[in-house]
Parts: structure tokens; C-alpha cells; sequence
């Protein structure tokens, strides 16, 4: 292997083991959030980072189809924080 090669491993490591460590921060400030605007970020930094996830997935296999994936996740995770969001301010979503 060239060690271009390595690097990209390295790197590709490193960002995984980042990128799961600012999961699991996210799932225990879910867990202990003492506001309900604290659960709704950690969230909405769930869908984020499971997107990051989800792309490095594609970067390690060479695949595509991880992107357009993600794209769909994204679109979902803000319409659903902003759907949460506006339940927990008003009590409803659709007025």
C-alpha cells in the first residue's frame, strides 16, 4: 500500500471513532437533558452525526448510493426537529 493509502486509513479511522463519540455524547445529553430544548438539540445532533456516519460509510466502501442515503436522512431530520420543536411551543403541528 502507498502511503497515501495509510493516510486515508488513519484518517477514515480517526473520523469514525470521532463521529461516534459525539453520538454517544449526544444520546447521554438525550438521556439526562434537564430541558426538553436540550432533548430536541441532542437530536437533531443524533441525525446529524449518524449522517456523517452514513457518508464516511460511503467514503470506505466507494459506493454512492450512501450519499443520496444521507440526503434523504437529512431532509427528514429537519422537517422532524422542526415538527417537534413547534409540538413542544404550541401543542400542535398543523394548524
Amino acid at each position: 500500500m502507498s502511503l497515501a493509502a495509510d493516510f486515508m486509513n488513519i484518517s477514515l479511522i480517526i473520523a469514525f471513532v470521532s463521529i461516534a463519540l459525539a453520538q454517544i455524547m449526544a444520546m447521554i445529553r438525550l438521556v439526562v437533558g434537564p430541558d426538553t430544548g436540550d432533548r430536541i438539540l441532542a437530536l437533531d445532533t443524533m441525525v446529524v452525526n449518524a449522517i456523517g456516519l452514513i457518508v464516511l460509510l460511503g467514503i470506505t466502501q466507494g459506493t454512492r448510493i450512501y450519499f443520496e442515503a444521507s440526503m434523504i436522512i437529512a431532509m427528514l431530520g429537519f422537517v422532524s426537529t422542526v415538527a417537534y420543536a413547534r409540538f413542544v411551543l404550541r401543542g400542535d403541528i398543523i394548524e
